[in-house]
């Protein structure tokens, strides 16, 4: 009998390694927000006014009574993608703080916006180093139709297969609430995979705003993806963690997937109920 040899991940590329022509199929940068005010208001009653330019969003906090952050006003550089009429994906890292960065999907047709607020720290048993914070809300100066930003199920038992450029594909497969599997088809991580965390919220139908947090490299990743046709979906993200020399590394890009299988499990044995 032939003794296993356990995977030594100690070799694995650090984030930073991953980028060079990782971002190929990155959409455009959108200006379409130059000149907005767009201000969100969430449960907590925490208002936070984004001013964007065509090249800088400024921010300032108004924590709400149910928020323990302090109020704050900075301007970092951001980048936004167009993901659907009058939906858009906004990214940015924030320079006085750059242990954290913001995904933020602002539909601006429904008057709603989710934050996911992602905060690198150090990793620990049950604890991945890269958390995530997802925080619906409402724009106030729009407005507001709809049901907000929910967890979703919908991507359970679909295996999809992402194309990142001409040398890198994975394919995902999504298991349950709480878990799912990639695999590196194309690219310097061929033959790898991994089971990790992941949380999906629907935005509008058939749009899903997917995250995920390694527990091998610290890294986190949010983005967005248009489901609705199963042979041409497209998504826009962002990575973000620690580079090799212990520092930041954040990074957005872009990729077209498609579904290649799905699992329908009986009704008791359905990992989404």
């Amino acid at each position: 009998m032939t003794a296993l040899t356990p995977t030594d991940t100690t070799t694995w590329l650090p984030l930073d390694g991953l980028a060079p022509g990782f971002d190929a199929n990155r959409a455009p940068h959108s200006t379409a927000l130059a000149g907005r005010i767009l201000t969100t208001l969430d449960d907590r009653g925490t208002r936070i006014a984004h001013t964007f330019t065509e090249q800088t969003v400024t921010w300032t906090v108004e924590p709400g009574a149910g928020d323990a952050t302090a109020a704050s006003t900075a301007t970092d550089d951001y980048e936004a993608f167009e993901v659907d009429d009058e939906l858009y994906f906004v990214q940015f890292h924030h320079r006085t703080r750059p242990h954290e960065a913001v995904s933020l999907v602002l539909d601006l047709r429904a008057g709603r916006a989710l934050a996911v607020v992602q905060t690198l720290g150090d990793a620990a048993p049950g604890r991945t180093a890269v958390q995530q914070a997802f925080v619906p809300s409402v724009i106030e100066e729009l407005e507001t139709s709809g049901r907000p930003a929910a967890p979703t199920n919908s991507l359970i038992g679909r295996r999809v297969m992402w194309v990142y450029s001409t040398e890198h594909a994975y394919e995902h497969v999504y298991l349950s609430p709480q878990w799912y599997t990639w695999q590196c088809l194309a690219g310097p991580e061929r033959g790898l995979a991994d089971t990790d965390e992941h949380t999906t919220f629907e935005v509008r139908p058939g749009i899903n705003v997917f995250a995920w947090r390694e527990k091998v490299i610290p890294c986190g990743s949010v983005t967005i993806a248009d489901h609705r046709d199963a042979r041409a979906i497209r998504s826009h993200g962002v990575l973000f963690g620690e580079n090799e020399a212990g520092g930041w590394t954040h990074f957005t890009f872009g990729a077209h997937g498609r579904l290649i299988s799905a699992t329908v499990h009986p009704d008791e044995y359905d990992p989404a109920r």
